[in-house]
C-alpha cells in the first residue's frame, strides 16, 4: 500500500507500508580481512611514498651524502661527562657543507668551563676534516646562545631519563 503526503504543492513524500523487513547479513569472523592482509595493503600504499626521497641539488646540503657524512661523524664524539654524542646533546648549532667540500661546524660547549673546551673543537675539526669528500674542516665555537638542556634532542632525553 502506497500513500503520498503532500509537503507542499511542488514536493511529496511517499511512504510504503510493509508487513515484514528482510534481516542484514550478520557479520562474521571468517570475512573478516586478517592482520597481514591488512598490514601488505597498507605497506603496498605507503612503498611508493616512503620510496621516494627528497631531490637534493648538492651532497652537501642535508639529505646529501657529504652532509650526512659530517652529521655522523659528529655523532661518533661523545662530551666525556655526559654519555650522549654532541650533536644529540646540541652541541652542534650548524652544519654548513659547500659544493666543493669545504665544511664549517658551529658549535658550543655545555659551560665555558667544560674541562674538553680546549680539545673538542680540534677533535670535532679533525672528525670533520677525516669524511671523505671533505676538502677543508672549520669550527667555530660559540657562547651566544648559550647552550641549555632544551637544545637536546628526544633521544638524548630518553638516554637520560629526561623524558
Amino acid at each position: 500500500m502506497t500513500q503520498d503526503f503532500a509537503m507542499n504543492e511542488h514536493n511529496r513524500i511517499e511512504v510504503e507500508q510493509v508487513d515484514a523487513v528482510d534481516k542484514p547479513p550478520r557479520a562474521s569472523v571468517d570475512d573478516a580481512e586478517t592482520p597481514r592482509e591488512s598490514f601488505e595493503r597498507k605497506r603496498d600504499y605507503l612503498e611508493g611514498f616512503l620510496a621516494q626521497k627528497p631531490q637534493v641539488t648538492h651532497a652537501g646540503e642535508p639529505g646529501g651524502d657529504l652532509y650526512e657524512g659530517v652529521v655522523e661523524a659528529l655523532k661518533e664524539i661523545y662530551d666525556p661527562e655526559i654519555p650522549v654524542n654532541i650533536y644529540d646533546l646540541g652541541l652542534i648549532y650548524a652544519v654548513e657543507v659547500t659544493p666543493d667540500g669545504d665544511a664549517k661546524v658551529t658549535m658550543t660547549l655545555t659551560t665555558p668551563h667544560c674541562p674538553v673546551a680546549e680539545s673538542m673543537p680540534g677533535e670535532v675539526e679533525l672528525r670533520v676534516g677525516a669524511v671523505p669528500g671533505v676538502r677543508d674542516a672549520e669550527v667555530l665555537l660559540v657562547w651566544d646562545p648559550p647552550w641549555g638542556p632544551d637544545k637536546m634532542t628526544d633521544e638524548a632525553r630518553l638516554e637520560l631519563g629526561m623524558l
